[in-house]
């Protein structure tokens, strides 16, 4: 039996252990959080190594893109790095494959018709795969970096300023601590609603499903969430905020999704090569053999599809 298992800085009340069967081949897949604990967050990177076949990185990213260029979270590669023999991913092989194929697959299955619609992207430079496909499908984007990482109220309409700015700052960004930017542990549970108006502009609501929950007004009201992973209570948040559907990237399992990093640590470990070595054709080879389409949710009956 394959494992995966996704440590990760976020609270320990979303922890998880499924099993199941893909390709032919058994995976025990887990979540472990770390309630934003740094030490124990790097301990089960080195306790872990060489035991499992693949490690992800949870409520975290090593890697942003601008530019077409990478850039990594010098903290949090310092944390992993006791991992050497194990592969370690963070979902970045995923967001720049399975998530542009999701935003084609939406608009050629008539899930959606991207023209007309207006979508609020929380964070483009975590999620490049699919800020880049929206660049293409969409007229109508705000890219919220500027707003919900940086907190100015800067709302960037053209993918190309979202590059130019990401050039710009990344290179800063990258070497100051992790938690500036992206909530860990507790504060994953806190609410701090900002820059409402541009929730109420969109039709859709894309991105990092953390930066939506801690950013959204109290009332989103008809509109569709297109996000990673989500678990029980945050479809219960979604219900109860008035979301009309939920589009999640990556595949329902036991009611629930798994993050991207750990449906890369599967396609990881399906591939028998090291994240290194992947590239984006043995990625998309993978998902074809797999036949992944996005879970989509109506959320006025609770059906999936």
């Amino acid at each position: 039996m394959k494992r995966i298992v996704s440590v990760s800085l976020g609270s320990s009340k979303g922890d998880k252990v499924f099993e199941t069967e893909i390709l032919g081949e058994r995976f025990r897949i887990e979540r472990i959080g770390t309630d934003g604990d740094r030490r124990r967050f790097a301990s089960l990177f080195r306790e872990l190594d060489g035991k499992v076949d693949a490690l992800g990185v949870g409520g975290a990213d090593i890697y942003v893109v601008a530019a077409g260029r990478r850039y990594a979270f010098r903290e949090i590669q310092r944390l992993v790095s006791g991992a050497r023999s194990t592969p370690v991913v963070d979902g970045s092989g995923l967001k720049h494959t399975l998530e542009r194929e999701t935003i084609r697959r939406l608009a050629a299955d008539g899930i959606a018709d991207f023209s007309r619609e207006r979508v609020l992207l929380v964070s483009a430079v975590d999620r490049y795969g699919m800020a880049e496909a929206l660049s293409q499908a969409c007229p109508n984007v705000i890219y919220g970096d500027a707003l919900f990482a940086l907190g100015l109220p800067w709302r960037i309409r053209s993918y190309r300023t979202i590059q130019w700015v990401g050039a710009l700052l990344l290179p800063i960004v990258v070497r100051l601590p992790f938690q500036w930017f992206y909530p860990t542990g507790e504060k994953q549970e806190k609410r701090t609603p900002r820059f409402p108006d541009v929730f109420e502009w969109a039709t859709w609501i894309a991105g990092d499903k953390h930066y939506i929950r801690r950013y959204a007004p109290d009332r989103l009201d008809g509109k569709t969430v297109l996000t990673q992973s989500i678990r029980k209570h945050d479809l219960e948040w979604l219900r109860g905020s008035g979301v009309r559907r939920l589009v999640t990237t990556t595949p329902e399992m036991g009611g629930e999704t798994f993050a991207t990093n750990v449906m890369e640590g599967v396609v990881v470990a399906l591939s028998g090569k090291r994240p290194e070595q992947m590239t984006e054709s043995d990625y998309l080879a993978v998902l074809d053999r797999l036949g992944w389409r996005p879970s989509v949710f109506d959320l006025a009956d609770g059906a999936s599809g």
